[in-house]
């Protein structure tokens, strides 16, 4: 009796520290996958600006309201400065506003510690022409949504989720902010008349200012359509 209640100890001994070992396996391989994640993400911030281009690419008026409607080609460039997928937006008017955010980093305690000291992200957020109650707009970037741009891959990430949804917890309240260890956010919202003929080159610049280049397309252009 005596050798089986030995026995017997020695197994739930054994099976506690199976279970405390495999229970601090998982955590370091947690810790461990959620900092590559966390580089991963902080490799991305490294960037000091972003940059899209805008081309109009249709000016209809119509017979039905008498409005004349202008729709334009938005192509952003990631931190990387690869082209996302292009963007079409139609406005009743053609003075048209970019709002952009930028956010700086102190240290966002989330297991970044001192790695996001000085790091920035740059956010397109929208676009709109404004005319009071009938002003229209189209979100750039999702709120609670991980940024075009930023995000590491195509499938869903918890890790980056989480990172991402407190970022716009924090930028979006300044207490929080203020507490979490976001410097400041910044947002900027000029605009232009867009007109065919022209390329606009739009830019976040390093210190949060949003600017807005026009440059008119070369003549040999006019009337072609280019193949791709």
């Amino acid at each position: 009796m005596k050798k089986k209640s030995q026995f017997l100890i020695r197994l739930i001994i054994i099976l506690l520290c199976g279970a405390i070992g495999y229970q601090a396996y998982r955590i370091a391989t947690q810790y461990i996958y959620e900092n590559a994640i966390f580089k991963q993400i902080i490799t991305r911030l490294e960037a000091d600006s972003r940059v899209a281009e805008v081309l109009v690419t249709g000016v209809n008026y119509n017979e039905v309201d008498r409005k004349t409607y202008t729709t334009i080609k938005f192509l952003e460039y990631d931190s990387k400065g690869r082209p996302l997928d292009a963007k079409y937006f139609t406005f009743s008017g053609n003075i048209i506003q970019f709002q952009s955010l930028v956010v700086r980093f102190d240290d966002l305690h989330i297991r970044t510690g001192d790695q996001l000291k000085g790091k920035s992200a740059y956010l397109f957020w929208k676009v709109f022409v404004l005319n009071g109650k009938k002003t229209q707009e189209y979100e750039i970037a999702k709120i609670n949504q991980v940024p075009r741009g930023y995000q590491l891959g195509d499938e869903y990430d918890p890790v980056e989720a989480k990172f991402w949804s407190r970022f716009w917890e924090y930028a979006l309240d300044s207490g929080k902010a203020k507490l979490k260890g976001i410097k400041n956010a910044q947002i900027e919202a000029p605009g232009t008349m867009f007109v065919p003929g022209n390329l606009y080159t739009i830019k976040i610049e390093h210190d949060g200012g949003l600017r807005i280049d026009i440059l008119p397309l070369s003549k040999i252009l006019l009337g072609e359509q280019i193949p791709l």
